[in-house]
């Protein structure tokens, strides 16, 4: 199984990689100042908080504990995170990637390919939790909903930092191999 985004060419890769990071960087800037209005008691990590509501009581103290500014921001935030969706999958798809070709073929290669199809699985899962946090801020969560939006986001996370992970061993490696040089 190749990885999703081999059919980029060779020498595009890194520019689009940095394309991609350079945009990931600005728009999780602006996320973060639309999660200032976000943290309160209920939710000291923001968004964050809300993502990881383990029922519907724990969500709806999170909702609660916001202003109406910062419930328009939250949902601000869940429209602009589809936008970012493409934008850092496609830097740490990327990233991946020309992390893959770093390390030996074999195992660390496959293993980079199915991280990179993790990623676009992450994505996936990252726009159905915005579902159910939209419906839960609008007032339509239950327990139910509540539990399947945890269960997406800590799929989401465990891909997303799987891939960072890789990425890090892959410019680790190239680092070590440009000094041996």
């Amino acid at each position: 199984m190749n990885h999703p985004l081999e059919f980029i060419p060779a020498p595009r890769r890194k520019p689009l990689f940095w394309l991609f990071f350079a945009l990931t960087l600005t728009i999780f800037g602006v996320f973060q100042a639309l999660d200032t209005w976000l943290k309160t008691r209920a939710a000291p990590a923001g968004i964050i908080t809300f993502e990881f509501a383990r029922n519907a009581h724990e969500a709806g103290q999170i909702i609660g504990s916001w202003s109406l500014p910062a419930r328009i921001s939250a949902a601000f935030g869940l429209g602009l995170d589809y936008l970012f969706m493409p934008v850092y999958a496609l830097a740490l798809g990327l990233a991946i990637l020309l992390a893959s070709r770093q390390l030996s073929a074999g195992r660390w290669q496959t293993l980079g390919n199915w991280l990179g199809w993790g990623v676009l699985l992450a994505v996936a899962c990252d726009a159905l939790e915005n579902v159910g946090l939209y419906l839960a801020l609008n007032g339509y969560g239950n327990d139910t909903s509540v539990a399947i939006v945890y269960t997406f986001v800590n799929i989401k996370f465990a891909l997303l930092l799987l891939g960072l992970l890789y990425s890090l061993i892959g410019l680790a490696l190239r680092a070590r191999a440009a000094i041996v040089k």
